[in-house]
């Protein structure tokens, strides 16, 4: 057992210097990535999806367990990830424990500097806080407008739970039907970068994955509290709203 988690763990450290392939989409590469979405439901000006997912992990004693144990009761990793339309991964944060918030996990990544610098939105669920950059659905739709937005919106922002299910169909150990992570935090960390690394890679292969295999995908289930001010974010998807 000792041999197989250390020559895991040399792979997967591998693996993740080899393979550059989760980058976010260049000048060049975003009206691509804008129209892939835009095909879906009729959203505009969406450069990814944002999402939280969690991976499950073995227990572990000492001082800082409780802070990997979430909300769903078993201990986990809280992995931040943003996908385009093709289910390819163009940024992840992987280093938190899966008691984090997600809005916490994006407020503590290079995505908001990104974003202030990038001409399009995220699309993210209502775990996260609304900004002219990152948009969010309606908590309680009151008219047919928000319920048309409400949709497109889910129809979109989909993509990200998508690639999390093919992602885990195809990697096993990163869900619960696999069992856990039986290594430290250190080593299911990079594990996990590199199955994040793979998917990707596949996906340009074309490699085939499971048909028509349904896997559960765990979140944190936070609904953020908005605060201070979200004056831009508030008009930009008033904007939006028009649309539909």
């Amino acid at each position: 057992m000792s041999s197989a988690s250390r020559i895991i763990s040399s792979v997967s450290v591998a693996i993740c210097e080899v393979l550059n392939n989760i980058n976010f989409p260049t000048t060049n590469e975003i009206n691509k990535v804008k129209d892939g979405f835009h095909k879906i439901a009729g959203f505009p000006n969406v450069v990814g999806a944002i999402d939280g997912t969690l991976i499950p992990i073995q227990g572990m004693a000492g001082i800082e367990e409780p802070t990997f144990v979430c909300r769903k009761g078993f201990h986990a990793l809280n992995i931040q990830a943003v996908c385009d339309s093709e289910l390819r991964f163009t940024n992840i944060v992987v280093r938190w424990p899966g008691s984090t918030h997600d809005a916490f996990i994006l407020s503590n990544s290079c995505l908001p500097n990104t974003m202030e610098t990038t001409n399009g939105w995220l699309l993210g669920d209502s775990g996260y806080p609304l900004k002219k950059w990152l948009i969010t659905p309606v908590s309680n739709p009151s008219n047919q407008q928000e319920v048309n937005f409400n949709l497109a919106h889910t129809q979109t922002r989909n993509t990200v739970e998508r690639a999390f299910g093919v992602l885990k169909s195809r990697f096993r150990c990163m869900h619960k039907t696999g069992g856990s992570l039986q290594f430290t935090p250190t080593k299911c960390l990079k594990i996990v970068e590199a199955c994040f690394k793979l998917h990707n890679q596949a996906l340009k292969d074309k490699l085939p994955t499971e048909v028509n295999t349904f896997v559960n995908i765990y979140h944190n289930d936070d609904i953020y509290v908005q605060q201070g001010n979200q004056t831009e974010g508030q008009a930009i998807r008033q904007r939006l709203i028009q649309r539909f």
